[in-house]
């Protein structure tokens, strides 16, 4: 290709992007070079900020300049399509998204693609394993490309046999292409293993392109540990006192939907502190809403989960803090680099707490496949004749949804099952448990953990320990924050005050945790499956400790730790509880059975025997023997029935039953219990968890 061609077209999209007079960065114009030659592979792995993006809009430009197909770019998350489309129409191009928010384009978008009317078409990794997609639109695309990107690359690792599975099937669709098509993978978080690892799969003659990762427009700051409370309660009193706007990350749903009623209360009249969770429970429609507003101004801050990560693209964000650390200096780097791009000072402050260990362990072996489990789908889908939908699956296999799909990616990626529209079905191929892969899954993330605890203790520059964590050769003391200038940036304080955090727990306290009951029996060890008949189940119940409920922590530490009775607070929720959920109901509770499946009896029976003293109605204990929380879902149901069936020590025929429930996880005990009591003639049976633990 001629030099006039890139150099013309370096001239007007970097023009548009970054203004008239816009210079290349080191790097950037080494891997234009590369990528006018056919056939060219090409991994750039630079900090957040470097213009990673600038570099295929460039390449698009060029190669539609010289009569080449469309390019296509992998990306994988909507927010992150979302600024690149924008992003690739300011560079004057023609972009295009197919993904589950815009359905109803998709056949406009592909007619304008078969014209060759779109410039630039993204899409997620799990539309590229949609057998529809590949058919209908890959094969039509595959020979005519004019390039690939695959965008936050690191995915396509290992990282990615839990993160995304589909994004290791990347690998598959260069596959299928042209060998022509040049292909350019970029990351801002890649250490030297996984940048060995996605070159090997991309090819042979990959060139890699490593600049620095430090971030000179970054503070970086860590508080010393607070408990759960007391973080919240940070959050609500220096939230007028950090800049600008920013994102404030929480390790789960729960506490991001907390944090944000918890800031709403204490600033709602303040129209320049407005905030509004962000997770991945939200639809299209409404992330996007919320990213504008942020984006624009309007809010203060989102407080979010992961969700809103990767490529989320506003230059002036002015701080992140995270409320409890998440488990890899990979996906903290991730999240810190939103802050900082386009000003030259912002915040990234980390508040921990000793109970983020128990996070980390639980998402450090949720996604390992369960031998049992699989094996267990696996004879499933061998049994019959045709394919079947991950709800008849797990219907069959008692296996919890969310589990069933991600362990048929998994199995997937290494052509186990296949997906056809209809759904699964297996391949023939022999599956087997590659547990030297899997130990040394877990021993890399045991290897991050202990890199987040040194950053939690500050063992070194903040800004150098996340750079070599990520093999950053240039790594070294960044000068600016908290460990480097011996404590936290002016206007910070290392803990909360106590005005504050009794006023946080009052808000939590008022929260009201509906306990959905369970529509299918698991099949499997509990022997029926299928979905629930209506003259069994339960109704909806409450749960009065959801969790690890900080603003409870205090009333639950002896009932866990010894086994005695509900405090007076805990008493007086449930009896709030109580008569909030009385105003939904047709049928008053004409008794109370209490039952302890989770082997906490004397906080249940209290609770029960308060309850029942209120409301003046019969109460009645069932003694039953305590059922292991770690079973797999049949399993635990069948436990449950087991040691459930000779039912309460009174009879229940007519009487519309309160249930108190000391512990559970899975909602099970709720709906064994429930049908057996129904069975006994109850007509109908309210439950109530005590605590609701995650599992």
């Amino acid at each position: 290709m001629s030099t006039e061609l890139l150099d013309n077209a370096v001239e007007r999209v970097l023009g548009a992007l970054a203004g008239p007079g816009a210079q290349l960065r080191d790097g950037q114009g080494e891997a234009l070079e590369h990528l006018t030659h056919p056939g060219a592979r090409v991994l750039v792995v630079q900090a957040t900020g470097w213009g990673k993006s600038a570099v295929y809009w460039i390449a698009t430009s060029m190669l539609r300049d010289r009569g080449e197909g469309a390019t296509l770019v992998v990306s994988p998350l909507l927010s992150l399509m979302r600024d690149q489309v924008a992003a690739a129409e300011r560079a004057g191009l023609v972009a295009a998204t197919l993904n589950s928010a815009n359905i109803d384009d998709w056949s406009r978008i592909e007619a304008e693609l078969a014209a060759d009317r779109i410039d630039v078409l993204l899409v997620s990794p799990e539309r590229l394993a949609n057998p529809g997609f590949g058919a209908r639109v890959l094969d039509a695309l595959t020979g005519r490309l004019g390039m690939v990107v695959v965008d936050e690359a690191h995915a396509v690792s290992d990282w990615g046999h839990d993160f995304r599975p589909d994004y290791r099937r990347v690998v598959d669709v260069l596959g299928r292409l042209n060998p022509q098509t040049p292909v350019l993978a970029t990351t801002a978080t890649a250490n030297a293993r996984v940048v060995e690892d996605v070159a090997a799969q991309l090819g042979s003659d990959t060139l890699v392109l490593r600049g620095p990762l430090a971030r000179s427009s970054l503070t970086l700051a860590v508080t010393p540990q607070m408990d759960p409370l007391a973080r919240f309660a940070w959050v609500a009193d220096h939230l007028p006192k950090l800049p600008g706007s920013g994102i404030i990350y929480t390790l789960t749903v729960a506490d991001a939907e907390r944090l944000a009623e918890v800031l709403r209360t204490r600033h709602g009249a303040d129209p320049s502190l407005q905030v509004a969770a962000y997770t991945g429970q939200l639809d299209g429609a409404e992330r996007e809403r919320l990213e504008e507003g942020l984006r624009r101004n309007e809010l203060k801050a989102l407080v979010a989960t992961s969700a809103l990560g990767m490529g989320y693209d506003k230059p002036d964000l002015g701080f992140v803090v995270h409320v409890g650390a998440p488990p890899s200096p990979v996906s903290y780097y991730q999240q810190v680099g939103r802050a900082g791009r386009a000003i030259d000072h912002a915040l990234v402050t980390l508040l921990p707490s000793a109970s983020d260990e128990s996070v980390w362990d639980y998402f450090a072996t949720a996604t390992i496949p369960r031998p049992k489990e699989v094996e267990r789908v696996l004879e499933i889908l061998r049994g019959v004749d045709g394919p079947m939908s991950v709800v008849a699956l797990e219907a069959e296999s008692g296996v919890r949804r969310t589990r069933v799909e991600l362990m048929l990616k998994q199995l997937a990626v290494d052509d186990i099952v296949t997906r056809s529209t209809d759904g699964w079905t297996v391949t023939g191929k022999e599956w087997r448990y590659d547990q030297e892969h899997y130990d040394s899954v877990l021993a890399t993330r045991r290897r991050e953990a202990e890199i987040m605890r040194r950053y939690v203790r500050g063992q070194g520059c903040l800004m150098q320990l996340l750079q070599e964590s990520l093999d950053d050769p240039s790594a070294a003391p960044c000068g600016r924050c908290s460990v480097c200038t011996g404590g936290l940036p002016d206007g910070l304080v290392g803990e909360a005050s106590a005005d504050t955090m009794r006023g946080v727990r009052r808000v939590l306290r008022t929260e009201r945790h509906v306990l959905e009951p369970r529509k299918m029996w698991p099949g499997g060890a509990f022997g029926t499956r299928g979905k629930i008949p209506v003259a069994v189940a339960a109704d909806a119940g409450r749960v009065l400790v959801h969790a690890d409920a900080p603003e409870w922590s205090d009333s639950l530490a002896g009932c866990l730790a010894d086994g005695s009775a509900a405090d007076p607070e805990l008493l007086e929720h449930a009896v709030h509880t109580l008569s909030d959920w009385a105003q939904s109901w047709t049928q008053r509770p004409t008794c109370v059975v209490s039952v302890a499946p989770g082997g906490l009896p004397a906080l249940v029976q209290s609770v029960a025997e308060h309850l029942a003293a209120a409301g003046r109605l019969p109460y009645a204990n069932w003694p039953v023997e305590r059922v292991p929380s770690d079973l797999p879902s049949a399993d635990e149901a069948a436990a449950l029935k087991e040691r459930l069936g000779a039912g309460p020590q009174a009879p229940v025929s007519e009487h519309t039953v309160l249930l108190i429930i000391d512990r559970t996880s899975s909602g099970w005990a709720a709906t064994v219990a429930a049908a057996v009591l129904r069975g006994q003639g109850a007509t109908r049976v309210l439950p109530l968890v005590v605590h609701r633990t995650v599992g």
